[in-house]
């Protein structure tokens, strides 16, 4: 055995024994439908399946009329508050309005301004990190997967707390608000690190107490810590806008799950973060950007309606990008007709485009917005409607803000921290038993045989 193993090859020994797996755990499609499995936890016709209640929000993309349920334009709510109505608060009165979600999402109800100014100055004193943290956990062991090195973070920071376990209420609020102050400072100290490892200067600055979660974002990645208003304003929104999307969503269940067995917060996190690192959850923005990187070298003039669309169709025939497929971007399991936080981040991502001179790229996007859903319906049979969602823009505003790619799952992670935190609360209060789905049996039973008779 070699003295100093090389433990990311897979050898020939072990691709063999990944076929033994193939041969061995491969379930013929036609099993789920004679045993009437609901495969995702959706029915045939992509409805999820009823598997919990909450209040903490509420996602509309159908509307009964006349006695049948009908498509609609989507909407969402934090808490019985329209998403439109709180990012317009916020424009109106020219404030960040992400500190003030998280304080709806966690305690059920909109804070005054005392209350939202106690909230802020509490997660401002929360956002500092144990002495030496930074060096023995960050820049010891630096990876280019931002979300593994933010789990690590996660996991790591459980060691410093002396009530780890303690799952009492007030314990895990406090767990809760700590998390969603030190979210940033793990994600970009960690991008930090490996930029640094890859031969580049490091940045580490230290958070400013009197700044909003969006504005210490870009404080601390960059490396003169400047930014402007509006670019610091567009990333609050889409942070508000990240913030929650209903229990069903996989990494919001996942923190259902996790949570019903009684384990800490910090257990619960990483497992979320495990879930939304997926490339089908909170990677999709970043397949998006690359697909137009794509788009925009291969489409010559973007301004061809039909060279567009032949690009698209060849995106669907798996012959363009990445061969999946898809066009990233297009489509949610929920919404039909249109997702409302592509909508809100639409006008945004317009002026955005005029100030960073980058409206021929907008104009380049609003026609694939437009087209793709005529190629789809050419093409594929579907059951439901087809829009731009969330990702199909918020890509696009990470990279006129040049927010590094290898962040932009993390960002998404530092907005839904506060929904991951108002449903493990919720979950913790309403706790009955353990989630426990069912899964059936449909291998063969078979006679044990000696190992020396095999």
């Amino acid at each position: 055995m070699a003295s100093n193993p090389n433990y990311s090859d897979v050898t020939p020994a072990i691709e063999a024994l990944a076929r033994r797996s193939l041969e061995n755990s491969s379930i013929a499609a036609d099993d789920y439908v004679r045993y009437d499995v609901k495969r995702g936890l959706r029915d045939l016709n992509g409805k999820g399946v009823l598997a919990g209640l909450t209040e903490i929000s509420d996602i509309v993309s159908k509307k009964m009329v006349d006695g049948e349920e009908i498509p609609c334009e989507g909407e969402l709510y934090y808490r019985g508050y329209n998403i439109q109505d709180l990012v317009g608060s916020a424009l109106r009165e020219k404030r960040f309005g992400f500190e003030e979600t998280a304080y709806l999402l966690l305690f059920g109800q909109l804070p005054t301004e005392t209350e939202l100014s106690a909230f802020s100055a509490q997660l401002s004193y929360y956002r500092t990190l144990p002495k030496n943290f930074v060096r023995d956990v960050i820049l010891k062991s630096p990876t280019q997967d931002m979300m593994n090195s933010l789990a690590k973070c996660v996991l790591s920071i459980a060691s410093y707390d002396d009530k780890t376990d303690d799952i009492s209420l007030p314990n895990v609020v406090r767990q809760c608000m700590q998390l969603i102050a030190t979210f940033p400072l793990y994600a970009v100290y960690g991008y930090q690190a490996y930029h640094y490892k890859e031969g580049n200067s490091l940045f580490i600055h230290a958070p400013r107490p009197e700044l909003s979660t969006a504005e210490n974002i870009l404080t601390l990645l960059r490396a003169d810590s400047s930014y402007s208003f509006w670019e610091a304003h567009i990333l609050d929104i889409c942070l508000m806008l990240h913030a929650e999307h209903g229990g069903g969503n996989n990494s919001t269940f996942t923190t259902h799950v996790v949570t019903s067995s009684g384990t800490d917060t910090y257990s619960c996190m990483a497992a979320a973060l495990a879930s939304l690192k997926g490339p089908k959850h909170g990677g999709a923005n970043i397949k998006v950007v690359r697909m137009f990187e794509d788009i925009k070298a291969s489409v010559k003039d973007w301004s061809d309606e039909d060279e567009i669309k032949a690009h698209l169709r060849a995106l669907l025939h798996g012959e363009a990008f990445d061969h999946a497929g898809l066009i990233y971007g297009m489509g949610h399991a929920v919404y039909s007709l249109s997702d409302p936080r592509a909508n809100i981040l639409r006008g945004f991502v317009e002026t955005l485009s005029r100030e960073k001179g980058r409206t021929d790229e907008y104009e380049l996007y609003s026609r694939v917005e437009r087209l793709a859903p005529q190629v789809i319906a050419d093409e594929r049979k579907i059951y439901k409607g087809v829009a731009a969602n969330v990702d199909f823009y918020s890509g696009f505003v990470y990279h006129m803000l040049d927010l590094p790619l290898e962040l932009y799952t993390p960002l998404f992670a530092m907005a839904r921290i506060a929904g991951w935190s108002a449903h493990r609360i919720e979950e913790l209060i309403n706790m009955g038993k353990i989630i426990r789905p069912a899964y059936k049996y449909v291998g063969q039973h078979r006679t044990y045989q000696p190992l020396g008779q095999r």
